[in-house]
């Protein structure tokens, strides 16, 4: 983080392994949910973490149901702090209902319109728990990635009036070459034409991600004393063809084609100023 130019903030994995032990799940064994260790390294780095994330797939916890989410939860009240649950979902082991009555106001579910087994949206309806959980103040993320988006979810769920409260990418080494291109503008784009307004997409990218993580005034915005990070942005009007994680494709009619990216006021892609000289 300290050498990074990008301003990082982090969620720190309920398992102490993380996901070092891939290929092998790392909720498989109970053993490394360690609620006490997680709970004190959120109480000793409040600066950077945001909470607790667990991983609630079946092929992540086996056989562990909802346990590793019922300590991921213990550990962020142990904390003392105000850290959210951050829970994955997919192909969850219990119902989809259960996991959701356990969260709490401003934790977080992400993958929401996934299309990997026991979805939101089921027999055409969202779930009443899924809304009834959005109500009490559950954000709902999209987290997009290489596995996590499918339109034949987010359309009958948008449609039932579940909108996502952030927009996320998801990206990491492998997500990033898949065919459903999930980085930020491309996936504001994919919302761009299933009929949200251009203002929505950008707030749902900026503004509101950065309101849930509340840790920098006026983070997301341009407003006189906001940091200066900035992103140009293109419009393009032109035919464009989109595809989800489940190989579904949309028509479209427009899309935003990044320009240049600007953090703290300087461009990426400058040299590094001198460490020794600073303004």
């Amino acid at each position: 983080m300290a050498q990074s130019r990008c301003r990082i903030f982090a969620f720190v994995h309920i398992c102490t392994i993380g996901l070092a032990g891939f290929p092998v799940a790392e909720c498989l064994n109970l053993d490394y949910a360690n609620v006490d260790l997680a709970a004190k390294t959120m109480a000793e780095n409040p600066d950077v973490l945001l909470g607790i994330k667990v991983r609630q797939s079946k092929n992540v916890v086996g056989s562990n149901g909802l346990g590793p989410l019922k300590r991921a939860i213990a550990a962020a009240e142990r904390s003392g702090t105000a850290a959210r649950v951050m829970v994955h979902i997919g192909d969850v082991p219990a119902t989809l209902g259960a996991l959701l009555d356990l969260l709490r106001p401003g934790d977080i579910v992400t993958h929401i319109f996934s299309g990997q087994g026991n979805n939101i949206v089921q027999n055409g309806k969202v779930i009443p728990q899924v809304l009834a959980a959005q109500k009490r103040g559950v954000i709902m993320d999209l987290g997009h990635g290489g596995g996590s988006f499918d339109y034949t979810i987010a359309e009958p769920a948008i449609e039932q009036g579940l909108l996502p409260d952030s927009l996320s990418s998801d990206i990491h080494g492998y997500s990033a070459n898949t065919p459903g291109k999930p980085f930020m503008p491309w996936i504001m784009s994919k919302f761009w034409n299933m009929g949200f307004a251009l203002e929505q997409v950008v707030a749902l990218a900026t503004v509101k991600p950065a309101k849930i993580i509340g840790k920098l005034d006026k983070l997301g915005t341009l407003q006189v004393g906001a940091p200066a990070d900035v992103s140009i942005i293109e419009i393009v009007e032109e035919r464009v063809k989109f595809v989800d994680t489940m190989n579904n494709f949309r028509e479209g009619s427009r899309y935003l084609k990044p320009v240049l990216s600007i953090r703290a006021g300087r461009r990426f892609g400058s040299p590094h100023p001198s460490p020794f000289i600073y303004p």
